[in-house]
Order: structure tokens, then C-alpha cells, then sequence
């Protein structure tokens, strides 16, 4: 058994997708568009290049998403980045944090070196790990 993620975006996923490869050194393993489904199933006007399913791989976990008309940003539940390095982590914050949501910014708590808690301007929520 394995245990992956499955995030749904409001028709930003291949945004999300293509930014998370660039910045978080992920992989995109594949992509497939609504094309005709769309419109046989009466999503708004432009959703046939939207994202049906895709597929990410980041750090040895797999994302997969798919963008949906009714979807909202997450809620209670976030991914989790852990970090060897500090500077990594606040590398990292860095690119999520530019016009997303900060719930806890990055700081030294008692359980970790760097620690933060953010939504991205995709939706999706992280925390940002560096124990050593």
C-alpha cells in the first residue's frame, strides 16, 4: 500500500504544477487535459485545456491534481516540505510566500530550526519543516 496526495485547484493546476517542477525541483510525470469532456459535461466556457488529471513527483512523493470549477483553497490539511538546511527552508518559504497566505511565518520554534505554516496563491497549503 502507499499513500499519495490528491490536490484539486480551481482551474490553476497546470500553474501549480509547472511552478512546483521549476521551484521545488519536481517532476512532472503526466498531464492529461478535459478537452471534449468538458464541454459534454457542461464546465464553464475555456475548461477543455484545464486539467483532468496530473501528476507530480516532489522529493520522492507523488502530487496529483486536477482542476475543478467549484474547488476552494485547502483547508486543515497541509503538505509538508522537511529540509536538512535551514537556508533551503528559507529558500523555499520565500517562493511560496510571494502572493500567498502566511499563517505562521518562518521562525525558530522549540520543536524545529525553521518552521513556517502558508497557502500559496494556488490554494494549497504547506508547512515548511527543519529539524536538524
Amino acid at each position: 500500500m502507499k499513500l499519495d496526495i490528491y490536490v484539486n485547484y480551481k482551474g490553476n493546476c497546470e500553474e501549480a504544477f509547472r511552478f512546483y517542477e521549476a521551484k521545488l525541483n519536481g517532476r512532472i510525470t503526466s498531464s492529461t487535459v478535459f478537452g471534449p469532456v468538458a464541454e459534454q459535461n457542461n464546465f464553464p466556457g475555456g475548461w477543455s485545456n484545464k486539467i483532468m488529471h496530473a501528476r507530480i513527483e516532489i522529493g520522492g512523493t507523488v502530487l496529483m491534481g486536477a482542476d475543478v470549477p467549484t474547488a476552494e483553497p485547502m483547508r486543515s490539511t497541509y503538505l509538508t516540505l522537511s529540509f536538512e538546511d535551514s537556508a533551503d527552508a528559507d529558500q523555499i518559504y520565500d517562493l511560496l510566500v510571494e502572493s500567498g497566505e502566511v499563517f505562521m511565518a518562518m521562525q525558530t520554534t522549540n520543536f524545529a530550526k525553521r518552521f513556517a505554516m502558508l497557502r500559496d496563491r494556488f490554494g494549497t497549503s504547506w508547512m515548511l519543516l527543519n529539524q536538524a
